[in-house]
């Protein structure tokens, strides 16, 4: 390989990661427009937020449902990648797992509408839902097991039922201001704990 075939990868690899990374701009813009305004949104909101043009939005999702789809599915990566970073930044086990379940909640609370819209389309929900588990069960598994060996937690507590615990929790936490999910979350974690 010569230096211009070296110089052109280059060039290649560097223009796919400014895409994706504009690409992912584009998705945190409309999940933050998503968040206060909802779903319907119109998509000049999201393409202000993001500092592009509404081409730029058509060419990457051309309707409606394939945006809400792919800012579901780069907000259930975001949280899947998350836990092990904690895992290695956190000053324990459980603490990776406290934070990691408060990023569990923001996803929860935070989806305005998302899984109302996409539950129109049973086949389509069915897929996201199979994503949804299978990038986040495994992920707070990790956290669970890693928590469980350092002593700080039971070690019988299953990775879904947590999680589906959480999700019950969170539900009506966006209509009624006077329930705090959060901190009943935050109790529930804490009865995790192993007795000393």
């Amino acid at each position: 390989m010569n230096g211009n075939d070296e110089g052109a990868g280059r060039a290649a690899q560097s223009k796919r990661a400014d895409a994706r990374r504009n690409k992912e701009t584009l998705l945190d813009a409309a999940a933050a427009v998503f968040v206060t305004s909802g779903v319907e949104a119109p998509v000049r909101d999201i393409a202000a937020e993001a500092g592009v043009g509404l081409g730029t939005i058509y060419r990457h999702f051309p309707t409606r449902a394939d945006l809400i789809i792919a800012v579901y599915q780069h907000q259930v990566d975001a949280c899947a990648e998350a836990g092990p970073a904690l895992l290695a930044t956190c000053t324990s086990p459980y603490a990776a797992l406290g934070r990691w379940i408060n990023l569990f909640v923001d996803f929860l609370v935070t989806k305005h509408g998302l899984a109302a819209v996409l539950q129109s389309d049973d086949a389509g929900f069915d897929t996201l839902h199979a994503y949804f588990l299978d990038r986040l069960v495994p992920v707070c598994a990790e956290l669970l097991e890693a928590a469980g060996v350092a002593g700080e937690i039971r070690s019988d507590i299953d990775a879904y039922e947590l999680m589906r615990g959480v999700g019950n929790l969170c539900i009506g936490a966006d209509s009624d201001p006077r329930y705090d999910a959060r901190r009943l979350v935050e109790l529930l974690i804490a009865g995790l704990r192993r007795p000393h």
